[in-house]
């Protein structure tokens, strides 16, 4: 658990309490095995960047398993976790969230995703079980991922219709699994009402994003009108969102979600798994010339991943980092 004091709370981001807006017709819920989920996930990609899939494919089992271990983990002592950090880039991190400023009340493991997960070099400080539990849980999670995007391609008309999928799956994709872990908030008395930033408003730099997380509330996104809505919290079911490199490579007809996460209340804690599917390094990120029609120009420059992932490293989570890679629309 991350033992922070008390008057080491001005350092993290205190938001006035409000009460969300929720989403007039609710998250959408898309079950993998409708026939029209082709054309729901891209209504939901085009309207709000995020759905909720249900049938999904996943052994619970492997849910269930790997959230065991990784409780496992975010319980030994904090001396003990530190030695498998900081994250360079993969590993241990708590409280700083990038090099740029930004911080959580929250503690995290960052793994790649090929068959051998790593934590740099303290691969001693986690069970075989533990890692035996990631693989599964990685090697289920991106067969449903593909299939999303393929069923993206469907909807959208677009040929060949791994167009999506296939950078994912490349043995070079650049795609990381994050494991987050929330610990309570410290005594609501200290927040005066208010409400603690467990990690802040930020759009997700990939292709897609694939989350679940334990029965404990927190996230939030936020809606065209301005406000933010809660995601209710399913620990059945996984959330996809649109990452930033979507939203570019279908010339802006999907949206990628800026969301946040609040601190859990006194006695709960937040656990969180994300799968970040993200392109080569060196793939071209530009509008699929099927989804540009004619007299359309593209909203983008041309860019690679690297270039996109650097500037991303360099900015604050809240940063519109979009902005530099539009073109200028002429007046």
């Amino acid at each position: 658990m991350v033992v922070l004091e008390q008057r080491a709370l001005e350092h993290f981001k205190i938001i006035k309490a409000c009460k969300p807006t929720n989403l007039p017709c609710g998250i959408p819920v898309i079950d993998l095995e409708d026939p029209e989920a082709k054309n729901l996930i891209v209504h939901a990609c085009q309207e709000i960047g995020f759905f909720k899939l249900v049938n999904h494919g996943v052994p619970m089992e492997f849910i269930t398993r790997l959230e065991a271990e990784a409780v496992k983990f975010f319980s030994l002592t904090q001396a003990v976790k530190d030695t498998a950090g900081p994250p360079n880039p993969f590993g241990y991190g708590n409280k700083r969230i990038g090099p740029n400023g930004d911080v959580g009340w929250i503690e995290y493991l960052l793994l790649n995703t090929d068959n051998n997960p790593v934590i740099n070099s303290h691969n001693s400080l986690v069970s075989q079980n533990f890692w035996s539990a990631v693989v599964e849980y990685i090697v289920a999670v991106k067969k449903m991922a593909y299939q999303v995007l393929e069923l993206m391609a469907d909807g959208l008309g677009i040929e060949p219709r791994n167009v999506l999928s296939k950078l994912l799956k490349d043995d070079k994709s650049d795609s990381c699994f994050r494991l987050n872990h929330y610990p309570p908030s410290p005594d609501w008395q200290a927040l005066s009402g208010k409400n603690l930033i467990g990690f802040g408003e930020h759009t997700d730099p990939q292709i897609i994003s694939v989350l679940r997380s334990n029965n404990t509330s927190g996230l939030q996104i936020f809606l065209k009108d301005g406000t933010w809505a809660p995601v209710p919290p399913d620990q059945s079911s996984f959330y996809l969102n649109v990452g930033d490199a979507l939203q570019v490579m279908t010339n802006g007809r999907f949206k990628s979600v800026k969301h946040r996460v609040l601190a859990p209340e006194t006695n709960t804690s937040r656990l969180s798994m994300i799968y970040f599917g993200g392109p080569p390094m060196n793939e071209k990120i530009v509008p699929l010339p099927t989804l540009v029609e004619k007299e359309e120009e593209s909203l983008y420059k041309e860019f690679t991943w690297v270039e996109y992932k650097k500037s991303a490293y360099k900015s604050r989570l809240s940063d519109y980092r979009l902005g530099s890679f539009e073109k200028t629309v002429p007046l």
